[in-house]
């Protein structure tokens, strides 16, 4: 069986790392001390910092340890998503700046932009991601958070990186799909200004849906970009087929 305990150990650190645990230019803690925190073997932890280096989240030095560095800000907003696990790197490397956070009942436009039900109710929490050290923001983006799990919105004024983390540790939950969609849009005045382009601007949109374990859409969450600034990467490979005779 494949042990995953790695990947527990990567996200509680990326977590720590956007919450500001660590900040940019610390070190974290040595893999003795990593490995009784998390009462893992030195082969775990060692993959944990191997994901973490390999998401530019970190750098390992010799005499210095593993120290946390800065992502590099550029005018276009690269993503290489291939795993859950990855969108918690994705959302790291960028600051989310709130501007509302309100309970909502949905109208139409919403539950065609989410895929929600109409007349549903969700916690709607809406803003701007910025990259550290770019002035225009990189996506307008929109949170729903079921609302069951509501009790969030209280801790997201201290809480920086992805929110889905967040749901499982504080309700108990595990996030085990997400779908997602993008589509072209013509950005509206209010995006528009958002992102800092003109009126009219093509965009990308990209809608992600939270699953858990229980079949339950824990969040649903709207990123929208000027359709310039946006590139999306994905490596596919080919599965082998049968033998032949």
């Amino acid at each position: 069986m494949t042990d995953h305990r790695y990947l527990k150990v990567a996200r509680t650190l990326r977590k720590e790392i956007a919450d500001g645990v660590y900040p940019i230019g610390s070190q974290l803690p040595t893999e003795h001390e990593l490995c009784e925190r998390f009462t893992v073997s030195r082969y775990t932890v060692r993959e944990a910092l191997r994901r973490l280096r390999e998401d530019n989240l970190v750098v390992s030095r010799p005499r210095a340890g593993t120290v946390v560095i800065p992502r590099t800000a550029t005018n276009c907003y690269a993503q290489d998503v291939v795993s859950i696990d990855d969108l918690v790197a994705f959302a790291a490397g960028a600051q989310f700046e709130i501007d509302s956070n309100a309970m909502v009942t949905l109208d139409a436009d919403a539950a065609a932009r989410t895929g929600l039900p109409v007349g549903t109710e969700w916690l709607a929490v809406r803003g701007n991601r910025r990259a550290q050290g770019q002035a225009a923001p990189i996506c307008a983006t929109e949170y729903y958070i079921n609302r069951a799990f509501a009790g969030v919105g209280r801790l997201l004024q201290r809480h920086t990186g992805p929110i889905f983390p967040l749901i499982e540790d504080v309700f108990g939950v595990s996030v085990v799909e997400v779908r997602q969609h993008i589509r072209a849009v013509i950005l509206s005045s209010e995006l528009s200004t958002a992102l800092a382009v003109e009126p009219g601007t093509a965009g990308l949109q990209m809608q992600r849906s939270y699953t858990t374990s229980e079949g339950e859409i824990a969040q649903v969450t709207v990123n929208t970009h000027a359709g310039d600034d946006y590139r999306y990467s994905m490596t596919l490979h080919r599965v082998p087929g049968p033998s032949g005779p």
